[in-house]
């Protein structure tokens, strides 16, 4: 049965890298003076549900997976592709964490109860962490590549207007839309 477990564990762990890599298309760009594109997407809601769903570590890795893929195939985006692997892992594993009482594996599956308090606290704090880290390395980034401190200052108020509404948007449709899917599994008996 264990083996069968993990077999689940896996195909759910690249269901949801897939839906964060698809939802990463449904966006529409925001032109940004200095620096890279940015964008308002609905990539960020799906990488809380992976976090809500699968915990952290999983839920990490199903963001950090679907994300990069996304960069990956975006030429804008190849060279952020690390770095988003890891932003986005970050972001599940974060929410994840505090989601499921800070136990490194979890997942919907084995816990019934969803406190919808706890799920908003998580979904925020995975957000703003993800937000903390895109600022600082677009801020970096911009520096480095030649840019007056200024004017890459200046650049992260778009990038943090975006990033806030992204944030606001996977926030307000992550919980209810978690929430949901444990309801589903729950009368499908597919919960403890």
């Amino acid at each position: 049965m264990k083996n069968k477990t993990s077999i689940y564990k896996i195909v759910t762990v690249g269901l949801l890298a897939a839906l964060v890599f698809v939802s990463n298309y449904l966006s529409f760009p925001i032109p940004v003076p200095v620096g890279d594109i940015s964008r308002i997407h609905l990539g960020n809601v799906f990488c809380l549900l992976s976090g809500f769903v699968m915990g952290p570590v999983g839920g990490g890795l199903a963001s950090g997976i679907g994300a990069m893929l996304y960069d990956l195939t975006n030429p804008a985006y190849v060279a952020s592709a690390p770095f988003t692997f890891v932003f986005k892992f970050l972001l599940a594993f974060v929410c994840g964490i505090i989601a499921h009482n800070g136990k490194l594996s979890g997942s919907m599956l084995n816990e019934c109860k969803i406190s919808t308090p706890r799920y908003f606290i998580a979904a925020v704090s995975g957000s703003v962490t993800y937000i903390i880290l895109y600022l600082a390395k677009s801020y970096i980034t911009a520096v480095l590549a030649g840019s007056a401190p200024e004017a890459a200052a200046i650049a992260l108020i778009t990038k943090l207007a975006t990033s806030s509404v992204n944030g606001l948007l996977a926030v307000l449709i992550s919980v209810p839309l978690a929430a949901l899917i444990k309801k589903a599994l729950k009368s499908a008996k597919l919960t403890a």
